[in-house]
């Protein structure tokens, strides 16, 4: 949930309940460069990835917000030992970034969806006594499913999408929560009349 600045929460406690920018500054000038993270308190403001690092600072504009340049060497150090955590727990195992990774646990959970539940509340408790840190997890029968399931549930939430579930569970959701489908193929879908996944799924 916001690794970045939930990093830089936990090395100084104060940050917690202030907004939190963590930018990419281009260096030309102080508020030249784009947000990569932001707290949930800056996200109440209109503040998230990706938007210009002027705009953040107006937005909060009379807020004492925190503005922090990328330290990726600490960011790293703390994934490092939330990933040597996991791989612990996974039949196998993939880190896709420094703050994302998929757990095939079917053969340690005996192909259980209440039992793969279990062990993601130990997981997640574990790491937070270990690393201060919180993280959302989707549990499905297959990659693409458990990420969308995890990312409806932030922040430090928990969703499990049995496979009798998959249908119901995507069919209402936006075509943009497919990996791959980004704003221009989006509009191309909407222009087709295709909204939703479930849209998607019964188009010819």
């Amino acid at each position: 949930d916001y690794f970045f600045a939930q990093c830089e929460e936990l090395r100084n406690p104060a940050f917690k309940d202030k907004p939190v920018v963590v930018g990419v500054y281009s260096g030309r000038t102080e508020e030249s460069g784009v947000v990569s993270t932001a707290n949930y308190v800056a996200r109440e403001y209109g503040v998230k990835s990706g938007i210009p690092l002027y705009l953040a600072r107006k937005r909060l504009e009379g807020i004492e917000a925190v503005f922090l340049p990328i330290d990726g060497a600490f960011y790293a150090q703390i994934s490092d030992k939330i990933m040597q955590v996991l791989r612990g727990y996974a039949d196998s195992f993939e880190q896709t970034s420094i703050d994302e990774a998929y757990l095939d646990v079917t053969e340690k959970v005996n192909r259980s969806f209440e039992a793969a539940r279990e062990l993601v509340r130990r997981i997640k408790s574990r790491v937070r006594r270990d690393t201060g840190i919180s993280f959302s997890v989707g549990i499905g029968s297959n990659k693409l499913v458990a990420k969308i399931a995890a990312d409806s549930q932030k922040p430090d939430g928990l969703q499990v999408v049995k496979e009798w579930e998959v249908e119901s569970f995507l069919s209402p959701l936006s075509v943009n929560r497919l990996v791959g489908v980004g704003r221009k193929t989006s509009v191309k879908m909407s222009e087709l009349g295709i909204r939703t996944i479930g849209e998607l799924a019964s188009y010819d």
